[in-house]
């Protein structure tokens, strides 16, 4: 099944940002469909073709595809069957284009049929920087009759909070990375908050895991912040919780934290509800991962094992590079020189990588830290009677390990060879790293101002180290493409395009 990013780049032109956006949105709505009792689907709206079939402007056509589909936890679902990459027109799913248009949550008067079941359906724009990106169906299957019960008054309130959040553009946050395989459920316990902090409403399982955290009265009324301080075992992490209640009540997000108290292993997360910009108080989610904790140490320790590894691998390879600055310094032959201090830069950039993903957790690391750290070490190329400067435009983003020494040591060599041969001593210049990333590509542009390209110049012809290194890497470990050409007015542009759903 193609997942959202890749179905984001095959039909539509939708930035990094605006797939990164929907990725967070994905990431958060399980909670959501379970608070709704709903399922939600998420429709991108796609160019319309005229009579000749060329695409009209991204957003003012009667076409959308589903790249994205959840069912609820807590309710029988009202789509048994997977409708991610199917596309619909205006005339049969009019509420989506309403919600484009308007900007607004929209809902069906009427409930429609599906498959013998009665389904009622919601569309919620998904806004971002003052554009809808996207449209979320939230369907309600009808055939099964609820009795209103204080908890499902509580979790249809949070959702409907949430979701309007979403059509204001205010969640998820960036500012939070969302864990969907350790962060609570509704259904592992939830709490609703008032403006003040006081708990309106708890659901059994949350006062069951505060039952095993030691507080043995009733939630209801109480203020939560100051119920959960002096259960928790550690000073610093009863005042950590407290802050965290405290600021999703300000309207501030923030990540799930572990706590330990009566002996049980909770998680806690606090998220502010701030429908139309208005507080509204938090919802609170606790989960008991006293049992799960026990099993993931296993995990833990073989994950820190990994990050050692790679901090051993970043200490050995600058040994190795210090012996060849050594070696370097005793060298008499220019040649050789030269020689080694091109094998030290390319070391020292592979063991920046290594040094980066020392301190992740997931084997993931941000390019443009990387990159910038790389910058000063590629402008030493530079001779010292010219005045070459080096920048970065644009933003790499998180890429994966197995994409990310590859990647550094193409564009090591790519800078490299542009500040080494395309100035004549003495003469100044500027070296630019365009970045444009997209759902699915990686966009590279290494361009100078200098004297361009030799008259017979061939990219699989060169014999150069440099771009033989980087031939090898761009077919064999990024299945790139990569292209040189005169740039206008004057210099060279090395253009790079990396796949980034393969990677």
């Amino acid at each position: 099944m193609s997942t959202l990013t890749e179905l984001a780049a095959e039909h539509t032109r939708l930035s990094g940002q605006a797939v990164d956006h929907l990725q967070r949105v994905v990431a958060e709505w399980q909670l959501i469909a379970d608070l709704s009792f709903a399922d939600f689907m998420l429709w991108i709206p796609l160019p319309p073709q005229d009579a000749g079939g060329a695409e009209e402007p991204a957003g003012s056509g009667s076409r959308f595809v589903c790249v994205a589909q959840a069912r609820p936890t807590t309710a029988p679902t009202a789509h048994p069957e997977d409708a991610v990459g199917s596309i619909v027109t205006e005339p049969e799913h009019a509420p989506l284009r309403r919600a484009v248009v308007d900007q607004r949550i929209c809902r069906e008067e009427d409930p429609r049929w599906h498959q013998g079941v009665p389904v009622r359906r919601e569309t919620i724009p998904v806004y971002r920087d003052g554009v809808v990106l996207a449209v979320l169906s939230r369907d309600t299957n009808l055939a099964v009759a609820r009795v209103p019960s204080p908890l499902e008054i509580a979790y249809l309130g949070g959702a409907a909070d949430l979701c309007q959040m979403i059509a204001d553009g205010t969640f998820p946050s960036a500012d939070v990375a969302v864990d969907t395989q350790t962060n609570p459920r509704a259904g592992d316990g939830l709490i609703r908050l008032d403006t003040g902090g006081r708990v309106v409403f708890a659901s059994p399982n949350a006062l069951s895991a505060y039952h095993r955290m030691g507080y043995a009265s009733d939630l209801v009324g109480a203020v939560l912040s100051s119920v959960t301080r002096p259960l928790v075992r550690d000073p610093f992490d009863a005042s950590e919780v407290v802050k965290r209640i405290r600021a999703a009540l300000e309207g501030r997000p923030s990540m799930r934290m572990e706590l330990e108290a009566g002996g049980a292993a909770m998680l806690l997360r606090a998220l502010p509800l701030r429908p139309r910009g208005a507080p509204a108080g938090a919802l609170v989610l606790v989960r008991d991962v006293t049992e799960v904790k026990r099993r993931d140490r296993a995990l833990l320790t073989k994950d820190a094992t990994i990050r050692e590894i790679h901090h051993r691998v970043k200490n050995n390879l600058q040994t190795v590079a210090a012996l060849l600055r050594l070696q370097s310094r005793r060298t008499a032959i220019p040649e050789a020189r030269q020689a080694l201090d091109e094998s030290v830069r390319r070391v020292t950039s592979i063991a920046l990588v290594h040094e980066t993903l020392s301190m992740s957790v997931d084997e993931r690391l941000n390019m443009d830290e990387v990159v910038d750290r790389v910058i000063p070490i590629m402008a030493d190329v530079a001779t010292a009677e010219s005045r070459i400067a080096l920048r970065r435009e644009g933003s790499f983003g998180v890429v994966g390990s197995a994409l990310a020494t590859p990647l550094v040591m193409v564009l090591t060599e790519l800078v490299h060879n542009a500040m080494a041969h395309a100035y004549v001593p003495g003469s100044r210049g500027e070296v630019i790293i365009t970045v444009r990333r997209t759902a699915g590509w990686l966009d590279v542009v290494v361009s100078d101002d200098g004297r361009g390209l030799p008259r017979g110049f061939s990219l699989e012809r060169s014999q150069g180290l440099g771009l033989q290194i980087v031939r090898t890497l761009v077919d064999s470990e990024l299945d790139a493409s990569l292209s040189m050409r005169p740039r206008e007015p004057k210099g060279t542009e090395a253009v790079l395009r990396v796949p980034l759903l393969r990677a």
